[in-house]
């Protein structure tokens, strides 16, 4: 007899993760359509049902009238085994399909830690692991998010790559999907048409070279229509905001309503690749944010909203949003997830908070000065100091800090700076909050990431970084500092996968067929696992973790243009050493980052926030060299 899904949810906890049919999903009639697409958030449902991005998508693609989009999460170890036992498929949550009888699978990167999740999804839905060894018969396997801007640890098991923002770029994919069906177009001729769409690369059209040292050398395209330089898809205009999202049966990570006020970021943080790779900034004015929130309470129910962005504080007009939206919404509770360090920030948090003040997290991410200047964290002790001063005076009883480890130039003396600015946060909360007053430090260890200036970086090693987390845990634990750490182990594997080549896919199928998975979950994170892969496969995992780069020498990810140029980037890692920072640009003139030349998908110039005042992009006229008055300063 063969085994049901109903009969396998009776067996595992959280059924809810695989049964669909929530308030606001949308399953359409599969005969009735012609473009089939599964959207793949590579962890567990309670983790990808709250990533925006793939909301955005499913809502985008299911509003054409042929196309069903539909979505699949990682199944818990529990399903797994019953899914194995049982000789079930991986199957789609709005139809039960199995995921291989789609066109097209889309998996979402965001961390480099859920790289062994795709290939067990890959698996477990009979989708062959090796790109190489896919036939017709088998979806287009396309990546997209942060973690394709280096796509090459990936590239042996994905068939396309998709850089930058997606919103157009669904609709187009799904009009060449349509076409290719129409015309009965073979496999290897559909992944050559990607390579005419923008922002796609196709990983089987270039071919790796390494030097005589065995060293990374250069990515060669194959045949001619592959372009040497990707370059990534940028929205000019923010779209609508997604106003009617899905709404889980279970509890998620962030459940609540959420509205992307901005997207990008001009701090210039250097160890922060978001901040590069999703440049330039682009606003949501005040009103469509509360026509959004309005929407948003009709269609999901919920009572709580947060405001996202990569830095929500920085937006030109969030005094005026804010007013609006708790005049407007009696009892609305508004989030900010992401704040400066200064008390303008507390300002804000505060006329959001309606009284329930609790906990106020702030980012100051170094102990000293001289370490924030060279990261580019453009703030003071005195601007921590009178935030976390002002928050307790103003009734909150706790401060969160999140700070990083192992930075360029770091020192012990740095870090037992952290020790004493949570130190005297307790003493500023005690003064205000007595005995209520809670302070907790919580620390990463860095992770150089792909174009950022600290892409050349080295990774302390754990030898290196267990003596700096040894000290933060006595200091603080002396001073009533609560404290919280990564362990040094998950990072390295984190900077391996993050700065790898294609070697590096050979030690993840490794990893995987060992039984690593949820690497992310530190329950289930095996550093041995990983260790075996890499001396079986003979990968030097400490030559992409442990040292420091040479701005000369070729990158895995040369081949991908983000935007921020890599003479931009090598001036700011030069200005490391000497702690030398830039001014957000949204304060000043054009920082000359790239981003103030780089054409839009439709291949007129385009216009960045550097150069015309945060907010006001879709204002100017093109080709204008004044706005409002002031020259621009265009390279």
């Amino acid at each position: 007899m063969t085994t049901s899904i109903d009969q396998l949810l009776t067996r595992v906890s959280k059924p809810a993760r695989y049964t669909g049919g929530e308030w606001n999903s949308v399953t359409k009639d599969w005969r009735a359509t012609t473009v089939r697409i599964a959207l793949a958030y590579p962890d567990a449902y309670d983790i990808g049902m709250s990533n925006m991005g793939l909301g955005i998508l499913y809502d985008i693609l299911n509003r054409i009238d042929d196309v069903a989009c539909e979505r699949v999460f990682a199944p818990w170890e529990d399903m797994e085994a019953e899914m194995r036992t049982a000789g079930v498929p991986l199957w789609s949550l709005e139809t039960r399909n199995p995921i291989r009888d789609f066109d097209v699978l889309g998996f979402t990167l965001q961390y480099e830690m859920t790289y062994t999740n795709v290939l067990n999804m890959l698996d477990l839905a009979g989708i062959p692991i090796w790109a190489r060894e896919r036939t017709g018969d088998h979806p287009i396997v396309i990546c997209g998010g942060s973690g394709a801007f280096n796509p090459e640890p990936l590239s042996p098991f994905v068939d396309a790559f998709f850089l930058g923002e997606g919103e157009d770029a669904v609709v187009e994919l799904a009009g060449r999907v349509r076409e290719w069906k129409r015309q009965g177009t073979p496999r290897a001729e559909r992944l050559r048409d990607l390579l005419s769409m923008p922002g796609v690369y196709v990983p089987s059209f270039y071919e790796a070279r390494y030097d005589d040292a065995g060293h990374f050398a250069a990515l060669e395209p194959i045949v001619p229509e592959a372009p040497r330089v990707i370059r990534r898809r940028i929205v000019e205009q923010l779209p609508p905001a997604l106003v009617r999202p899905i709404v889980p049966f279970l509890q998620t990570i962030h459940d609540r309503a959420a509205v992307e006020i901005q997207r990008g970021c001009t701090q210039g943080c250097r160890f922060c690749q978001a901040g590069m790779i999703y440049r330039p900034a682009r606003e949501r004015s005040p009103e469509e944010v509360v026509q959004a929130a309005r929407d948003l309470m009709a269609n999901t129910g919920y009572d709580e909203l947060s405001l996202l962005s990569l830095s929500t504080t920085d937006h030109s007009e969030i005094v005026p949003m804010v007013n609006q939206l708790t005049s407007t919404f009696e009892n609305l509770k508004v989030g900010i997830p992401s704040t400066r360090v200064d008390s303008f920030s507390v300002e804000v948090a505060n006329a959001v908070a309606r009284g329930k003040k609790h906990t106020l997290t702030l980012a100051p991410e170094a102990g000293s000065q001289r370490l924030r200047n060279a990261i580019n964290k453009l703030v003071s002790e005195e601007d921590l100091l009178g935030a976390a001063e002002n928050a307790f005076q103003r009734g909150w009883t706790g401060v969160k800090m999140y700070f990083m480890v192992g930075l360029p130039t770091e020192t012990m003396e740095d870090v037992a700076g952290i020790v004493e600015m949570g130190t005297k946060v307790k003493a500023i909360g005690k003064k205000y909050a007595g005995g209520r007053a809670k302070v907790r430090v919580s620390t990463s260890n860095l992770v150089p990431k792909p174009h950022t200036p600290f892409q050349w970086a080295r990774q302390d090693t754990a030898g290196e970084l267990d003596p700096k987390h040894f000290l933060l845990k006595d200091g603080c634990r002396a001073a009533g500092v609560e404290f919280s750490w990564n362990d040094p182990r998950d990072s390295f594997i984190e900077a391996v996968l993050s700065r790898g080549d294609r070697r590096v896919g050979a030690a993840i199928y490794e990893a995987w067929r060992r039984g690593a998975k949820f690497d992310a979950w530190g329950e289930y994170f095996r550093a041995e696992y990983w260790r075996e892969a890499f001396a079986v496969t003979g990968v030097d995992a400490e030559w992409f973790a442990h040292r420091e780069w040479d701005t000369r020498e070729p990158l895995p990810w040369d081949h991908i243009d983000c935007g921020v140029t890599k003479s931009y980037l090598r001036g700011q890692w030069r200005d490391v050493q000497s702690s030398g920072t830039v001014a957000d640009c949204h304060h000043g003139t054009c920082n000359v980052c790239g981003m103030q030349n780089f054409d839009t998908l439709s291949g007129t110039p385009g216009v960045a926030d550097c150069v015309v005042k945060l907010g006001k992009l879709v204002e100017m006229r093109r080709g204008a060299r004044t706005y409002e008055g002031e020259a621009l300063e265009l390279v």
